[in-house]
Parts: structure tokens; C-alpha cells; sequence
């Protein structure tokens, strides 16, 4: 870590990975980790939202996505979160909010079950993947494999379609009465695309096989978890209902009917609780 280098939009990491981030905002920072296979800017409604209101907002791509480089190797958890604890103590944060989407959720949790919580004051989990998404014999709720298979599968042979296709159930967009916006489905393609393939093909066991139950028992720090019961990506059942359990001072918010793209569709409740949690 005292190897990285710090400009005002990235830092490069200990095998050279330069990681992109965005900075806004004066005041108690907030840093959020993104979900799979998105990048910073899928917080742009929570961040201008919350650097507006007096908060320092930093989001960065995670390795592989966005406008960060796309290294062939290091594509798993740790490495996530060594990358998060790199740019933490590069910018010098103390008493961070972290806050993780899906994906995001886990590196979070990773973040304090290897490095503490020393630069952290408080924990947000939206839509978060922990403690394990896939069936297991310890985690009987979960999906099964053939699921993350499919995805696979959808990544190697036309990721630009199945990213397209993925948007319906990500924002709900396919339940009966729901506003679909072509827009979002577009920016959500978009991201995906910007993400390198290799990259996105090895997170997905990161985000699926990866068991965060003894990091979320090491997260000491109040915290927020809030899911859609409607969430058909990271269903809630073996998610955030085991999560809070497992969490020591953890507080569970469930949006009636939300879908796993909340921080999208839901974004002024988001928000407004996200504020709330803040200043709790």
C-alpha cells in the first residue's frame, strides 16, 4: 500500500491496477462500492444527492470495470478489498460511511472482516450479496449453481445482449405495472460493456461462491441493510433476512416490492434513509 500512487482521479494499486475514483463534496465521507458488472457511476443519484447536502462522496470502479484498468489477474475478493483499503488510506479517509451495492455489499463486508474498521463509523448493505449466494449444504437457501452456470454462459457468448436482457429483472422492468426507462437499461449496458470481459467473467464467482459470514460477524460498526423483498438477483431470503442476524448492531430496512436496482428506482427513499442513517 505505500506503494500506490495518488492523482485526483485514481490511485494505482500494489500490482499496478490503476483504480478509477470519484471525489466530490466536502464534509464526513462517504465511499461507495458498486454492484456487478457496473462501476462508480452507479451512484450517481445517492452521491449528488448526498454531496449536496454536505457530504464528501467518493465511488470508485472496482478493478476490471469502469474506467479502471483491466488486469487479467485479481479479480477475486481480497483483492477487491486490499484495492478499497488502498484507496482509503491513499486519500487519508477516516470514520467513513462505506456503502455497497450487490457485489459492493460483499466487498464492504470483506473490507472490515481483513482490515478493520479503523477509518469506519457506520456500514450500508443495499441489495448486498452476503453472507453467500449459491446452494451449499451450510447455505440451503441460496441459488444453485446452474444459475451463476447461465450467467456465465451469458458473458461468454453475447455479453452485450445479456446485459440488455438482464436490465428487466434487475430494475423489475418485467413485473406486471412497472415504468420501464429505456434510458436506465441503456446506461446499464453501457457500464456493463466498459467492463472488461475477463474481469466481468471472474467476478461472477467472486459475487456467487464467496462466504462472507465470518466478515459480516467482524463488522463492529452500525449498520443499515436495506434489500426489496421483490429483489430477483440477490433474493432476500438468503441474503439481508440471514445477514442482519449475523451482524451485531445491524438494522434491517425492507422496500416493499423494490427490485435489486433500487438505488435507481428507489432512490429518493434510498436517499433519504441513507441521510437519515448518516446522521443518526
Amino acid at each position: 500500500m505505500s506503494n500506490s500512487k495518488l492523482t485526483v482521479d485514481s490511485v494505482i494499486v500494489e500490482d499496478g491496477t490503476r483504480i478509477h475514483f470519484k471525489d466530490w463534496g466536502t464534509g464526513p465521507a462517504v465511499v461507495f462500492s458498486h454492484g456487478w458488472p457496473l462501476q462508480g457511476d452507479a451512484w450517481e443519484d445517492q452521491m449528488i444527492f448526498l454531496a449536496s447536502q454536505g457530504y464528501r462522496v467518493i465511488a470508485h470502479d472496482r478493478r476490471g470495470h469502469g474506467l479502471s484498468s483491466q488486469p487479467w489477474g485479481g479479480n477475486d475478493m481480497d483483492t477487491y478489498a486490499d484495492d478499497l483499503a488502498t484507496l482509503l488510506t491513499a486519500l487519508d479517509i477516516k470514520d467513513a460511511t462505506l456503502v455497497g451495492h450487490s457485489t459492493g455489499g460483499g466487498e464492504v463486508a470483506r473490507y472490515i472482516g481483513r482490515h478493520g474498521s479503523a477509518r469506519v463509523k457506520k456500514a450500508v448493505l443495499v441489495g448486498a450479496v452476503p453472507p453467500q449466494m449459491v446452494k451449499s449444504p451450510s447455505n440451503p437457501d441460496g441459488l444453485p449453481m446452474s444459475v451463476f452456470d447461465g450467467i456465465r454462459d451469458g458473458v461468454l457468448n453475447d455479453r452485450s445482449q445479456f446485459f440488455k436482457d438482464l436490465t428487466m429483472p434487475f430494475y423489475g422492468y418485467n413485473r406486471p405495472g412497472a415504468k420501464e426507462s429505456q434510458g436506465v437499461r441503456d446506461t446499464f449496458w453501457l457500464q456493463g460493456m466498459q467492463c472488461g470481459i475477463k474481469n466481468a467473467y471472474d467476478c461472477i464467482k467472486q459475487f456467487s461462491e464467496t462466504d462472507f459470514t465470518e466478515d459480516l460477524k467482524k463488522i463492529d460498526v452500525p449498520t443499515l441493510i436495506v434489500h426489496g423483498d421483490d429483489d430477483q438477483i440477490v433474493p432476500i431470503g438468503a441474503s439481508a433476512h440471514a445477514a442482519v442476524k449475523l451482524v451485531k448492531n445491524a438494522t434491517l430496512k425492507v422496500y416493499p416490492g423494490a427490485p435489486h436496482g433500487l438505488p435507481t428506482t428507489h432512490k429518493h427513499q434510498l436517499n433519504a434513509d441513507l441521510l437519515a442513517f448518516l446522521k443518526a
